[in-house]
């Protein structure tokens, strides 16, 4: 029976967690490395491993990565897996083997390269993502692709809800692809259309900020999605103060007000939109800490 192939997996935190217990579990990994990784989940993921006698490493800067070629080659793993992993694998490293290194992208690829897809595909409003898989090169997000496995976006899903369902779906794609490899002599990819590429850049207070003037009901809710629980909502003026929305739905009810007034304060806030819908806000967060709406219309004279 021939030897089972050895898997080292890179990866940056709790995200790849599902996936690090299945593919522990089956016995498929030989080493794992966290990058950049917070200490109490650094230093978890170090007792985890001593315990199942699998190599450890943490690269907590990206000058550390020049330790990661030595490391990796005292482990001399088939393939390499990387989960979120957030720094640039260099060509040093990445010259180990032709087609070693697979990335598992949280979004479909070539149309949402970046550092936080999940965000982005909420935000624009999309019906699916997906899990990506691809080969790895010197650029992020840019090597040939093995497969996009698709994945429904529910109504409601905010950043939170999403993530959890991408990591246990995470978890499956992978130890699919571990056991593929297991009999693969070679996995069939194709390389990316840059012609669909785009690259988002980490968001900025500009990509998390309600703009009541220019967005329609629809945007802000998708925003205010996309920024929970990971920015502790959209950001947001009212009533002269700066505020985190925190959860709210799409009111179908119109109005003949400015946008970002208040129209009414029932057991919500319901604010005037630029499409003639109210959005109505349910929690928010303040300088005096996460409330309900209708607490914090309690405090201001409206």
């Amino acid at each position: 029976m021939e030897k089972q192939k050895k898997i080292i997996v890179l990866c940056g935190g709790k995200f790849a967690f599902k996936t690090l217990q299945l593919l522990a579990y089956e016995k498929f990994i030989s080493g794992i490395g966290i990058g950049n990784g917070s200490e109490t989940i650094t230093e978890a993921l170090e007792r985890e491993t001593e315990n199942s006698n699998i190599e450890f490493k943490s690269f907590p800067n990206q000058k550390s990565i020049s330790e990661m070629k030595n490391w990796i080659e005292s482990i001399q793993p088939d393939y390499i897996f990387c989960i979120s992993f957030p720094f640039l694998i260099p060509e040093s490293v990445l010259a180990y083997g032709t087609d070693k290194f697979i990335n598992f992208h949280p979004a479909p690829l070539p149309q949402y390269r970046g550092a936080m897809p999940i965000f982005e595909v909420l935000k624009n409003q999309e019906n699916e993502t997906a899990i990506c898989v691809h080969f790895m090169n010197t650029k992020f997000d840019e090597g040939p692709i093995i497969f996009n496995d698709t994945v429904l976006i529910n109504p409601g899903d905010t950043y939170g809800k999403l993530t959890v369902r991408l990591s246990e779906r995470m978890a499956q794609v992978a130890l699919n692809v571990a056991n593929m490899i297991q009999f693969a002599s070679k996995i069939p990819s194709q390389p990316q259309d840059e012609m669909l590429s785009y690259y988002y850049e980490k968001p900025t207070l500009a990509d998390t900020y309600i703009n009541w003037k220019r967005m329609t009901g629809s945007q802000i809710i998708a925003l205010i999605n996309a920024c929970n629980p990971w920015n502790t909502g959209a950001d947001a003026t009212l009533l002269g103060e700066q505020i985190k929305i925190i959860s709210a739905s799409l009111l179908h009810s119109k109005h003949n007000n400015q946008p970002g007034t208040i129209v009414s304060m029932t057991d919500t806030l319901n604010i005037a939109c630029e499409d003639n819908q109210q959005i109505a806000i349910e929690i928010l967060s303040t300088d005096q800490g996460i409330m309900t709406a209708q607490h914090f219309g309690s405090l201001k004279p409206i």
